[in-house]
């Protein structure tokens, strides 16, 4: 494993936001991409049930990865084999275990910057060589098939994600099908993060397996079905992948817990729901995209999904960790820097992720208004 895996500095930022906490201050939690909202009734009532009648233990439910095959071929209209399905302990291992499948040691993996922190270092952990591109306004911060395409020699492979963390970007139907024949016509795979999918405002996220059926395709729990701490996902893989997606999760994870894997299958009932989270996020999006201008914050990425806006403060600062820090410590309100999810430029952007409550929303643009006022003063 790589010594120089760079820290994830939102967890930093996130520690220090729960010791101040535990000083009496009133914190406001936008650093993490993790809805405010618990998980679903029926997932909640399924799972105080099963503990009360079944010990559990090592256990993938055939019936869960039965469902996930269903919501594919009723969601996107792609067939999946249940056999294609497998279980995680949420997105993070899924992903682990998809760069393990299909590349070596050396591989070099392109993918967008800014892009997801997690995506770059873990490719450097596991001796993997990422290839970032770097991607602003006028690529909507996503990459193209014309970037792919530049690339001499071609990569192994690409790491695509639509809705983006930090940005929500959406990757566009015909760029999709365009990204698809150019991996195809160069043999480059293709990993596709779709854990925000559900989650869109206006523009609907297209699966990459209705353009590509061999990419390997992530997806969870934690986002659209408000179940982050159930530690829930999973991984699709192409037919002649099973066998060895299957030994190495076998050998590496064994299985997701089996109460979170009952409650999983609830929360495929309960749409009515969920789609209610996605109308308060709606609307927190809203509110700040109309609060972060008169605050002197104008160059933000168009989030089309997720719950995330990754606004430009480069007017402001060149160290957006500090500025983060800062702001904690002023205003109560915690954020992430921009340098996690881009080494290069991201010292000059924030994201703020809109998963909590209205009120919090509107309470954390009640603090930060005055305060970006005095730095703009200043």
């Amino acid at each position: 494993m790589s010594d120089t895996i760079a820290p994830f500095h939102a967890i930093t930022l996130s520690r220090r936001a729960h010791a101040l906490a535990t000083e009496g201050r009133d914190i406001i939690h936008m650093e993490f991409g993790q809805p405010s909202t618990g998980a679903p009734a029926k997932a909640i009532a399924v799972a105080h049930d099963i503990l009360d009648r079944e010990p559990m233990g090592y256990w993938e439910s055939p019936a869960l990865t039965a469902r996930i095959a269903l919501h594919y071929q009723h969601t996107y209209g792609v067939s999946v084999a249940r056999e294609q399905v497998i279980l995680t302990c949420g997105a993070s291992p899924a992903f682990v275990l998809a760069l393990l499948t299909i590349f070596k040691p050396g591989a070099r993996v392109a993918l967008a910057r800014p892009g997801y922190v997690a995506y770059r270092n873990t490719l450097s952990a596991l001796h993997m060589v990422p290839v970032e591109l770097p991607c602003g306004e006028a690529d909507r911060f996503q990459l193209s098939a014309k970037m792919i395409d530049a690339l001499h020699p071609a990569p192994d492979g690409i790491i695509i994600a639509s809705p983006a963390n930090p940005t929500g970007t959406i990757i566009a139907p015909s760029e999709m099908a365009a990204i698809a024949e150019v991996c195809h016509r160069r043999g480059i795979k293709v990993v596709s993060d779709e854990i925000y999918h559900g989650l869109s405002y206006g523009l609907t996220a297209r699966s990459a397996l209705q353009d590509m059926p061999d990419a390997l395709v992530i997806n969870s729990f934690s986002k659209y079905y408000s179940m982050a701490g159930w530690r829930l996902g999973w991984l699709i893989v192409p037919p002649n992948l099973i066998a060895a997606a299957r030994a190495r999760i076998g050998n590496m994870f064994l299985t997701p817990p089996s109460l979170s894997q009952h409650a999983g299958l609830a929360a495929f009932e309960s749409g009515d729901e969920l789609d209610a989270h996605l109308i308060t996020y709606a609307n927190n999006r809203e509110l700040l995209l109309g609060a972060l201008p008169t605050m002197g914050l104008r160059r933000i990425a168009p989030p089309d999904g997720a719950f995330y806006i990754y606004a430009d403060i480069g007017h402001l600062t060149d160290d957006s960790l500090a500025f983060c820090h800062q702001m904690l410590e002023d205003t109560g309100v915690a954020t992430a820097p921009g340098i996690d999810f881009d080494p290069v430029e991201g010292h000059r952007f924030i994201r703020f992720s809109f998963a909590v409550s209205t009120p919090l929303i509107k309470e954390a643009i009640a603090r930060l208004q005055p305060w970006f006022a005095k730095l703009g003063q200043s």
